[in-house]
């Protein structure tokens, strides 16, 4: 409100450009642009991004199933790799041969990852498409919905740093012509800047 204030009052001021005004007016945009379309356009991505999210999350759970798997050996753990940095998470879990019998009634045998005491004979969950294939756990809605936010939080972002960039456009190509304004000004005074009779 102060911005708009001093606007106002400085629209008779002797010194200024009109690159100034255009300069505060682009500033006043981007401002109202930032408070009023970036929320809006976060809100839209976010919402689209959680009907499509949510559609996915509901047909995967039509399309995989969990199941249960024995182990059946246990195969040699890699050994970890000491450096926190470059350690990844398969290093918390166990390698095993496995057995399950699929949806369809078929019969399966194949490496698996299981928790890292899992031991032959024991049972654990996966899960699996119709045919038995191992797939990865269904998209769950706290899931879904953090995805969302992030998509919305990030549309926000993009427009806000959009809108920002493009006043700094604008404020770039105004200095720029007040530069060449100033250039040609110089020229103008020439020979006669600071001679007593110039009238500088």
């Amino acid at each position: 409100m102060r911005m708009i204030w001093g606007l106002w009052r400085w629209r008779r001021n002797p010194l200024r450009r009109k690159t100034d005004i255009v300069e505060a007016c682009a500033a006043m945009i981007a401002a109202a642009l930032i408070l009023l379309v970036a929320p809006a356009a976060g809100w839209a991505s976010g919402s689209m991004a959680h009907g499509a999210l949510v559609r996915a999350a509901h047909e995967q759970r039509a399309e995989r199933h969990p199941l249960s798997a024995t182990v059946l050996k246990v195969l040699p753990h890699p050994p970890i790799d000491s450096d926190p940095e470059t350690a990844s998470a398969s290093d918390a879990h166990r390698r095993v041969l496995a057995r399950w019998t699929g949806p369809d009634g078929s019969r399966h045998q194949g490496t698996l990852g299981a928790h890292p005491g899992a031991d032959p004979g024991e049972r654990f969950r996966i899960w699996t498409d119709d045919h038995g294939r191992p797939v990865g756990r269904p998209l769950d809605a706290a899931t879904a919905t953090t995805h969302a936010v992030l998509a919305g939080i990030g549309a926000a972002g993009a427009t806000a740093v959009l809108v920002d960039g493009a006043r700094r456009l604008i404020v770039w190509r105004l200095m720029r012509r007040r530069y060449t304004q100033w250039d040609i000004a110089w020229e103008r005074a020439g020979q006669d800047w600071g001679r007593a009779d110039a009238g500088s």
